[in-house]
Order: structure tokens, then C-alpha cells, then sequence
């Protein structure tokens, strides 16, 4: 049985080596115009050799004889400008050395003697990954987040750092770590805002120097393993039985305390006892379905035992 290749898949294939690789097409361009520059430098090195007369320009230069005066100028042009969009700014160095940062637009720049980075200041949001962490009452946690920041100033953020994205991120889920280990579970499931705002104050002074602002942190979701999960439900459920019983003892002292107060009118009325004892009885009567019940004291019974056995 003859086996089949397995298919290639062109796009799968540069999407894992641009991700293993993020700077590769930096890198492609930047090869495509050295090519560019090495071609023309080889075809226009005969005119500095000679005197440059129009009527033999065509032997002393393949190029120009082959495609004329405007590909050259196209191709010079090509070359020597780069072009910073509104979203970026570029960092010029001359001969190694740090120039100045040139704002968006076409910008000349001469090869061997000049580079030009590119760095985005548009809000970047970095999604740090789940830390395992130890609250303050040992209680191991797994917690996650998002920060949002930008580029500040981008001369600092290419001189300062060599990878001022994976040192923010990097930077960002230490701070997690150890603020949350610094407060009760209690504080990190409850107090969410105040915990950001500590990650976000520390990770923004730790990243002012490399020209970076913190714009935002949220803390995403926070997760507990599933024995602390029935602990909780368990301590949460014995809460909500002991304000049951106190809320319900409360109603009883209210009620005490009324019927002390009614107790007291009644028995400084002549009569009012008797009255209330035959409105209770009329309430009574309007419902044949009720079983009415009479409960006399013991001392009446006594009472009445005694009448009898005197007679």
C-alpha cells in the first residue's frame, strides 16, 4: 500500500513561522531593499568612473540603456524613503547613534548610514495568562487579567528595552502575583478595583522609564479549586441561617414587647377584657369551619374542685 504525503498547508506554514518569528517581515523587507540598493550601486558605478556624457550614457550603463532615466529614479526613491503612518512614530539612528524621532509621513532616509524603527503608540491590550497564586490566608488562587497601555515615548521604548511588549507582560503577572499575596481571599473576590489600581500604580512606575503609560489593568475572572468552592457555599449557607434566626428572634421581642404594651391597656380598662374576649368570639363564629378550642387557667379548675368538694 502506497501511503499518501501528507498535504502542506502554505498559509498554516508562514502563519507558525511569523509567530516564532514576529520580526521576520521586518526582516524580508529590509533584505529586499539592501538587494535593491546593491543592483542599482552595480549598474551606476560606470558613471562615476567616467565623465558623464548623454550620448554614451547607454554603454556605460546596462540599466539605464535597458529601462531608462525613470525605473532608476523610481527605484532610488524606492529606496531611500520610508514611509511612518499616523499611528506610528520612527526612531532615526545615524551610524548606530540615536538622531531624533520623526513624526508620520514620508521620510528620507540613506541606507548603510541610517536605519528607521517603527513602533506602534496605539492602545495595546496584553491578556496576562492564569497565575497561580497564595493569598495572605494561604488560599491558593488562579487569577488572570487584562492590561491596557501604549507607547509614551518611543525613543525610550526602543533604546531602554530590547522587548518592551513581552517585558510588560512579563512585568504585569509578577505584580499579580505578589499583590494578591498580600491580601485575603476575602479582599480579591470582593475588592476587585482596589486590586487593580495597586497592579496598575506599580506596573505603571516600573514601565515610566522605558516609556510606557498604563493605561488600565482588570482582573478577569478569579478561580478557586473545587473543595474550597464547598467550603464556601457551606460558610455562605450557615450566614444566611444565623440571620434567619436572629431576624426571626427579633420579630419575637417586637411581638413580646406589643403584646406586653396591649396587656397593660387592657387591664387598666374596666371591662376591656371581657370586650375583647366577645370580639374574639364574633371573629369566630363568621367561619363554621373552624374548630374553636377554650383553654381555662388551672387555677379555675382548682377553683371550681374546691367548690365542689365543699358542697
Amino acid at each position: 500500500m502506497s501511503s499518501t504525503p501528507p498535504e502542506i498547508d502554505p498559509q498554516k506554514l508562514l502563519r507558525e513561522l511569523k509567530e516564532a518569528n514576529p520580526d521576520l517581515g521586518k526582516k524580508a523587507k529590509k533584505f529586499v531593499r539592501w538587494f535593491i540598493f546593491v543592483i542599482v550601486i552595480v549598474n551606476i558605478f560606470p558613471l562615476f568612473k567616467n565623465s558623464i556624457n548623454l550620448s554614451t550614457m547607454n554603454e556605460l550603463s546596462p540599466l539605464l540603456s535597458g529601462f531608462g532615466l525613470l525605473p532608476l529614479a523610481i527605484i532610488v526613491l524606492v529606496i531611500f524613503i520610508r514611509q511612518v503612518n499616523q499611528f506610528e512614530r520612527g526612531i532615526l539612528f545615524t551610524l548606530g547613534k540615536y538622531s531624533k524621532t520623526v513624526d508620520p509621513g514620508w521620510r528620507i532616509v540613506i541606507p548603510v548610514f541610517q536605519s528607521l524603527t517603527k513602533v506602534d503608540i496605539r492602545v495595546k491590550a496584553v491578556d496576562v495568562p492564569d497565575q497561580e497564586a497564595m493569598t495572605k490566608d494561604n488560599v491558593s488562587v488562579r487569577i488572570n487579567a487584562v492590561i491596557y497601555y501604549k507607547v509614551s515615548d518611543a525613543a525610550r521604548a526602543i533604546i531602554e528595552v530590547e522587548n518592551f511588549r513581552n517585558a510588560t507582560a512579563q512585568l504585569a503577572q509578577t505584580t499579580m502575583r505578589n499583590v494578591v499575596g498580600e491580601v485575603p481571599l476575602d479582599d480579591v473576590l470582593g475588592k476587585r478595583d482596589e486590586i487593580s489600581k495597586k497592579i496598575k500604580t506599580i506596573v505603571d512606575g516600573a514601565t515610566d522609564p522605558w516609556g510606557i503609560e498604563v493605561i488600565n489593568v482588570e482582573l478577569k475572572d478569579i478561580g478557586l479549586n473545587d473543595e474550597m468552592k464547598r467550603v464556601m457555599g457551606k460558610e455562605a449557607e450557615a450566614e444566611r441561617e444565623k440571620r434567619a434566626v436572629i431576624i426571626k428572634a427579633e420579630g419575637e421581642v417586637a411581638a413580646a414587647e406589643n403584646m406586653t404594651k396591649a396587656a397593660k391597656m387592657l387591664s387598666t380598662a374596666d371591662g376591656a377584657l371581657h370586650l375583647r374576649t366577645l370580639q374574639s368570639i364574633n371573629d369566630l363564629s363568621s367561619d363554621r369551619s373552624n374548630t374553636t378550642v377554650w383553654m381555662l387557667p388551672i387555677e379555675a379548675l382548682r377553683a371550681l374542685e374546691k367548690l365542689g368538694m365543699q358542697k
